[in-house]
Protein backbone atom coordinates (compact mmCIF):
# COMPACT_ATOMS: atom_id res chain seq x y z
CA UNK A 1 0.00 0.00 0.00
CA UNK A 2 1.61 3.76 -0.58
CA UNK A 3 2.01 5.71 2.20
CA UNK A 4 -0.02 8.72 2.82
CA UNK A 5 1.50 12.13 2.42
CA UNK A 6 -0.76 14.90 3.01
CA UNK A 7 -4.56 15.84 3.35
CA UNK A 8 -6.19 18.02 0.59
CA UNK A 9 -8.98 19.36 0.87
CA UNK A 10 -11.39 21.52 -0.77
CA UNK A 11 -13.64 23.97 2.08
CA UNK A 12 -16.44 25.45 0.07
CA UNK A 13 -19.62 27.05 1.04
CA UNK A 14 -21.97 23.58 0.96
CA UNK A 15 -19.54 21.16 1.41
CA UNK A 16 -16.32 19.89 2.71
CA UNK A 17 -14.77 17.29 1.09
CA UNK A 18 -11.25 16.18 2.12
CA UNK A 19 -8.59 13.79 0.21
CA UNK A 20 -5.54 11.40 1.64
CA UNK A 21 -3.22 11.24 -0.65
CA UNK A 22 0.64 9.88 -1.30
CA UNK A 23 3.47 12.13 -2.53
CA UNK A 24 2.22 12.11 -6.29
CA UNK A 25 -1.50 13.56 -5.21
CA UNK A 26 -3.14 9.29 -5.27
CA UNK A 27 -6.49 9.70 -3.39
CA UNK A 28 -5.82 6.65 -0.83
CA UNK A 29 -8.98 7.57 0.82
CA UNK A 30 -11.82 10.49 1.30
CA UNK A 31 -13.89 12.43 3.55
CA UNK A 32 -17.21 14.61 3.42
CA UNK A 33 -18.37 17.22 6.15
CA UNK A 34 -20.45 20.38 6.42
CA UNK A 35 -19.59 23.64 4.22
CA UNK A 36 -18.48 26.48 5.83
CA UNK A 37 -21.56 28.15 6.08
CA UNK A 38 -22.44 25.44 7.97
CA UNK A 39 -19.58 25.17 10.50
CA UNK A 40 -20.18 28.59 12.16
CA UNK A 41 -16.59 28.40 15.40
CA UNK A 42 -16.25 24.75 15.00
CA UNK A 43 -13.88 24.33 12.31
CA UNK A 44 -11.30 23.10 14.20
CA UNK A 45 -13.38 20.36 15.66
CA UNK A 46 -15.32 19.43 12.55
CA UNK A 47 -11.20 19.33 10.55
CA UNK A 48 -10.43 17.01 13.62
CA UNK A 49 -13.02 14.14 13.47
CA UNK A 50 -12.09 14.16 9.67
CA UNK A 51 -8.19 13.33 9.98
CA UNK A 52 -8.38 11.56 13.74
CA UNK A 53 -9.30 8.25 11.92
CA UNK A 54 -6.36 9.13 9.18
CA UNK A 55 -3.76 10.01 11.85
CA UNK A 56 -4.31 7.25 14.09
CA UNK A 57 -3.27 5.10 11.10
CA UNK A 58 -0.52 7.36 9.57
CA UNK A 59 0.90 9.94 12.15
CA UNK A 60 0.49 13.79 12.41
CA UNK A 61 -0.27 14.64 8.22
CA UNK A 62 -0.02 17.99 6.90
CA UNK A 63 -2.92 19.47 4.82
CA UNK A 64 -3.76 21.65 2.29
CA UNK A 65 -7.31 23.57 2.37
CA UNK A 66 -8.83 25.31 -0.57
CA UNK A 67 -12.23 27.62 -0.85
CA UNK A 68 -14.16 29.60 1.65
CA UNK A 69 -12.22 27.98 4.62
CA UNK A 70 -10.17 31.12 4.24
CA UNK A 71 -12.89 33.77 3.72
CA UNK A 72 -14.54 36.09 6.10
CA UNK A 73 -16.71 32.55 6.96
CA UNK A 74 -13.88 30.52 7.22
CA UNK A 75 -11.43 29.04 10.00
CA UNK A 76 -9.59 32.02 8.91
CA UNK A 77 -9.40 34.22 7.27
CA UNK A 78 -6.37 34.31 4.46
CA UNK A 79 -5.74 37.26 1.79
CA UNK A 80 -6.52 37.86 -1.48
CA UNK A 81 -2.90 38.15 -3.79
CA UNK A 82 -3.34 41.16 -6.08
CA UNK A 83 -3.00 40.48 -10.05
CA UNK A 84 -0.32 39.49 -11.41
CA UNK A 85 -0.33 36.65 -9.39
CA UNK A 86 2.08 33.90 -9.92
CA UNK A 87 1.77 29.97 -8.52
CA UNK A 88 4.92 30.97 -5.97
CA UNK A 89 3.32 34.17 -4.81
CA UNK A 90 0.05 33.01 -4.29
CA UNK A 91 1.59 29.55 -2.24
CA UNK A 92 3.89 31.96 -0.39
CA UNK A 93 0.80 34.33 0.77
CA UNK A 94 -0.90 30.74 2.55
CA UNK A 95 -1.77 30.81 5.90
CA UNK A 96 -0.62 28.56 8.12
CA UNK A 97 -2.51 27.43 11.23
CA UNK A 98 -1.30 24.40 14.02
CA UNK A 99 2.04 25.26 13.91
CA UNK A 100 2.20 25.16 10.17
CA UNK A 101 0.20 21.67 9.95
CA UNK A 102 -2.36 23.04 7.87
CA UNK A 103 -2.01 25.88 5.51
CA UNK A 104 -5.06 27.41 3.97
CA UNK A 105 -4.86 29.01 0.21
CA UNK A 106 -5.26 32.82 -0.56
CA UNK A 107 -7.40 34.19 -3.01
CA UNK A 108 -6.35 36.46 -5.89
CA UNK A 109 -8.12 40.19 -6.21
CA UNK A 110 -7.90 42.27 -9.19
CA UNK A 111 -9.44 45.66 -11.03
CA UNK A 112 -11.17 44.29 -13.57
CA UNK A 113 -11.67 45.75 -17.41
CA UNK A 114 -14.70 47.70 -15.73
CA UNK A 115 -12.18 49.60 -12.98
CA UNK A 116 -13.97 47.69 -10.61
CA UNK A 117 -12.48 45.26 -7.75
CA UNK A 118 -12.93 41.73 -8.47
CA UNK A 119 -12.12 38.49 -6.25
CA UNK A 120 -11.90 34.97 -6.90
CA UNK A 121 -11.89 32.03 -3.93
CA UNK A 122 -10.97 28.54 -4.73
CA UNK A 123 -10.54 29.18 -8.37
CA UNK A 124 -7.08 30.15 -8.00
CA UNK A 125 -6.28 26.53 -7.01
CA UNK A 126 -8.41 25.16 -9.78
CA UNK A 127 -5.69 27.54 -12.08
CA UNK A 128 -2.70 26.11 -10.61
CA UNK A 129 -3.77 22.67 -11.17
CA UNK A 130 -4.45 23.56 -14.64
CA UNK A 131 -1.44 25.04 -15.18
CA UNK A 132 -0.28 21.55 -13.60
CA UNK A 133 -1.89 19.14 -15.88
CA UNK A 134 -1.32 21.18 -19.12
CA UNK A 135 2.46 22.79 -18.91
CA UNK A 136 1.43 24.48 -21.88
CA UNK A 137 -0.53 27.33 -20.12
CA UNK A 138 2.98 28.23 -18.49
CA UNK A 139 3.90 30.13 -22.06
CA UNK A 140 2.58 32.76 -23.69
CA UNK A 141 -1.11 34.09 -22.84
CA UNK A 142 -4.46 32.11 -22.46
CA UNK A 143 -8.09 32.48 -21.85
CA UNK A 144 -9.51 30.20 -19.13
CA UNK A 145 -13.13 30.40 -17.97
CA UNK A 146 -14.30 28.28 -15.00
CA UNK A 147 -18.03 28.33 -15.16
CA UNK A 148 -20.26 27.75 -11.88
CA UNK A 149 -22.18 29.90 -9.54
CA UNK A 150 -20.09 33.03 -10.02
CA UNK A 151 -18.04 32.34 -13.41
CA UNK A 152 -14.50 33.57 -13.99
CA UNK A 153 -12.81 34.51 -17.03
CA UNK A 154 -9.11 34.83 -16.60
CA UNK A 155 -6.16 35.98 -18.76
CA UNK A 156 -2.75 34.04 -17.99
CA UNK A 157 0.49 35.75 -19.05
CA UNK A 158 3.28 33.45 -18.46
CA UNK A 159 1.42 31.35 -15.94
CA UNK A 160 0.29 34.60 -13.88
CA UNK A 161 -2.98 35.24 -13.18
CA UNK A 162 -3.08 38.67 -14.83
CA UNK A 163 -6.54 39.52 -14.92
CA UNK A 164 -10.13 38.02 -14.66
CA UNK A 165 -13.84 39.15 -14.60
CA UNK A 166 -16.71 37.53 -12.55
CA UNK A 167 -20.24 36.64 -14.05
CA UNK A 168 -22.73 35.36 -11.32
CA UNK A 169 -24.55 33.15 -14.12
CA UNK A 170 -25.35 30.38 -12.35
CA UNK A 171 -26.36 32.33 -9.19
CA UNK A 172 -29.02 34.57 -11.71
CA UNK A 173 -29.89 31.19 -13.07
CA UNK A 174 -31.08 29.40 -10.04
CA UNK A 175 -32.32 32.48 -8.34
CA UNK A 176 -35.06 32.64 -11.97
CA UNK A 177 -35.29 29.78 -11.94
CA UNK A 178 -36.18 28.74 -8.42
CA UNK A 179 -38.17 32.23 -7.33
CA UNK A 180 -39.53 34.03 -10.34
CA UNK A 181 -42.56 33.83 -12.68
CA UNK A 182 -40.87 34.05 -15.94
CA UNK A 183 -39.83 30.52 -15.59
CA UNK A 184 -43.01 28.85 -14.64
CA UNK A 185 -46.22 29.85 -12.25
CA UNK A 186 -46.81 29.27 -8.78
CA UNK A 187 -49.28 26.32 -9.34
CA UNK A 188 -46.57 24.33 -11.29
CA UNK A 189 -43.55 25.68 -9.18
CA UNK A 190 -42.88 22.25 -7.18
CA UNK A 191 -44.09 19.86 -9.70
CA UNK A 192 -41.69 21.01 -12.41
CA UNK A 193 -38.51 22.55 -10.62
CA UNK A 194 -36.96 18.48 -10.70
CA UNK A 195 -37.55 18.42 -14.37
CA UNK A 196 -36.79 22.12 -15.17
CA UNK A 197 -33.55 21.61 -12.69
CA UNK A 198 -32.09 19.53 -15.03
CA UNK A 199 -30.38 21.58 -18.21
CA UNK A 200 -29.00 19.81 -21.16
CA UNK A 201 -27.27 20.80 -24.33
CA UNK A 202 -30.41 19.96 -25.90
CA UNK A 203 -32.58 22.03 -28.23
CA UNK A 204 -34.47 24.37 -26.23
CA UNK A 205 -30.66 25.78 -24.74
CA UNK A 206 -29.33 25.61 -28.43
CA UNK A 207 -32.50 27.44 -29.12
CA UNK A 208 -31.61 30.09 -26.34
CA UNK A 209 -28.45 30.52 -27.71
CA UNK A 210 -29.75 31.19 -31.34
CA UNK A 211 -31.89 33.71 -30.42
CA UNK A 212 -29.44 35.53 -28.32
CA UNK A 213 -26.59 35.38 -30.57
CA UNK A 214 -29.50 36.78 -33.35
CA UNK A 215 -29.36 40.02 -31.81
CA UNK A 216 -25.75 40.09 -29.81
CA UNK A 217 -26.34 44.23 -29.21
CA UNK A 218 -29.81 43.52 -27.48
CA UNK A 219 -29.28 43.79 -23.41
CA UNK A 220 -30.11 40.40 -21.69
CA UNK A 221 -33.11 42.16 -19.60
CA UNK A 222 -34.60 42.86 -22.67
CA UNK A 223 -34.51 39.15 -23.63
CA UNK A 224 -35.57 37.75 -19.92
CA UNK A 225 -39.40 38.13 -20.10
CA UNK A 226 -39.22 36.16 -23.15
CA UNK A 227 -39.17 32.68 -21.09
CA UNK A 228 -42.42 33.27 -20.17
CA UNK A 229 -43.91 34.43 -23.09
CA UNK A 230 -42.76 31.84 -25.00
CA UNK A 231 -44.56 30.07 -22.30
CA UNK A 232 -47.24 31.50 -22.72
CA UNK A 233 -47.32 31.25 -26.52
CA UNK A 234 -46.61 27.42 -25.76
CA UNK A 235 -43.29 27.63 -28.02
CA UNK A 236 -41.76 26.31 -25.14
CA UNK A 237 -42.77 23.64 -22.29
CA UNK A 238 -42.77 24.04 -18.92
CA UNK A 239 -39.46 21.76 -18.72
CA UNK A 240 -37.91 23.31 -21.42
CA UNK A 241 -38.23 26.65 -20.35
CA UNK A 242 -34.93 26.26 -17.92
CA UNK A 243 -32.72 25.62 -20.83
CA UNK A 244 -34.25 28.07 -23.01
CA UNK A 245 -32.96 30.59 -19.74
CA UNK A 246 -29.44 28.57 -19.51
CA UNK A 247 -28.71 29.47 -23.38
CA UNK A 248 -29.67 32.99 -22.73
CA UNK A 249 -27.58 33.13 -19.86
CA UNK A 250 -24.64 31.45 -21.10
CA UNK A 251 -24.67 33.49 -24.45
CA UNK A 252 -24.45 36.62 -22.61
CA UNK A 253 -21.87 35.62 -20.66
CA UNK A 254 -19.89 34.38 -23.16
CA UNK A 255 -20.75 37.11 -25.66
CA UNK A 256 -19.90 39.81 -23.10
CA UNK A 257 -16.56 38.56 -22.37
CA UNK A 258 -14.96 37.18 -25.62
CA UNK A 259 -14.77 41.10 -26.85
CA UNK A 260 -13.40 42.31 -23.47
CA UNK A 261 -10.45 39.62 -23.00
CA UNK A 262 -10.11 37.69 -26.20
CA UNK A 263 -7.73 39.98 -27.87
CA UNK A 264 -4.78 39.87 -25.03
CA UNK A 265 -4.19 36.19 -25.93
CA UNK A 266 -4.26 36.57 -29.87
CA UNK A 267 -6.48 32.92 -30.21
CA UNK A 268 -9.60 31.70 -30.70
CA UNK A 269 -9.56 28.92 -28.18
CA UNK A 270 -10.60 29.01 -24.54
CA UNK A 271 -9.86 26.35 -21.55
CA UNK A 272 -12.45 25.82 -19.70
CA UNK A 273 -12.47 24.26 -16.07
CA UNK A 274 -15.26 23.12 -14.18
CA UNK A 275 -18.51 20.21 -14.01
CA UNK A 276 -18.17 18.11 -16.92
CA UNK A 277 -21.88 19.48 -17.23
CA UNK A 278 -21.32 23.32 -17.56
CA UNK A 279 -18.12 23.01 -19.26
CA UNK A 280 -20.12 21.47 -21.91
CA UNK A 281 -22.67 23.86 -21.69
CA UNK A 282 -19.99 26.33 -22.85
CA UNK A 283 -18.13 24.44 -25.17
CA UNK A 284 -21.43 24.42 -27.51
CA UNK A 285 -21.77 28.25 -26.33
CA UNK A 286 -17.74 29.15 -27.49
CA UNK A 287 -18.70 26.87 -30.33
CA UNK A 288 -21.45 29.42 -31.82
CA UNK A 289 -18.86 32.54 -32.52
CA UNK A 290 -16.38 29.64 -33.55
CA UNK A 291 -14.09 29.14 -30.74
CA UNK A 292 -12.82 26.30 -30.21
CA UNK A 293 -12.77 24.90 -26.03
CA UNK A 294 -10.51 22.23 -23.94
CA UNK A 295 -12.06 21.15 -21.39
CA UNK A 296 -10.96 20.16 -17.72
CA UNK A 297 -12.86 18.62 -14.47
CA UNK A 298 -12.77 21.16 -11.80
CA UNK A 299 -12.49 18.74 -8.59
CA UNK A 300 -9.38 16.93 -10.81
CA UNK A 301 -7.75 20.86 -11.30
CA UNK A 302 -8.67 21.41 -7.49
CA UNK A 303 -7.12 18.53 -6.15
CA UNK A 304 -3.88 19.04 -8.33
CA UNK A 305 -3.89 22.65 -8.11
CA UNK A 306 -3.24 21.21 -3.75
CA UNK A 307 -0.68 19.09 -4.68
CA UNK A 308 1.31 21.69 -6.04
CA UNK A 309 0.82 23.96 -3.47
CA UNK A 310 1.70 21.00 -1.17
CA UNK A 311 5.00 20.23 -2.66
CA UNK A 312 5.76 24.07 -2.97
CA UNK A 313 5.69 24.42 1.06
CA UNK A 314 7.27 21.39 1.62
CA UNK A 315 10.96 21.78 2.14
CA UNK A 316 13.61 19.36 -0.13
CA UNK A 317 15.60 17.10 1.65
CA UNK A 318 19.07 18.35 1.18
CA UNK A 319 21.14 16.12 -0.15
CA UNK A 320 24.95 15.66 1.35
CA UNK A 321 27.91 16.11 -0.98
CA UNK A 322 29.68 13.13 -1.66
CA UNK A 323 33.56 13.03 0.40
Amino acid sequence: MRDASFVAGDWGTSHLRLFLCDSDGLVLDSGHGPGAADAGGRFASIFESQLSPWQQRHGPLPAVLCGMVGSSIGWMQAPYVPCPALPEKITAACVALRGGGVHIVPGVSCRNRFGAPDFMRGEETQILGALSIAPGLRHGHHLLCLPGTHTKWVVLADGAVREFLTAPTGELFALLRDHSVLLRDHSVLLRDRAEAGAVTGGGAFAEGLAQFNEFPRAQLLHRLFECRARRLNSDLSPQATSAYLSGLLIASDIGGALPLLSAATGSRSVHLIGSPHLTQLYATGLASHDYTASRLDGATASLAGLLQVHRLLTPRPVMNAAH
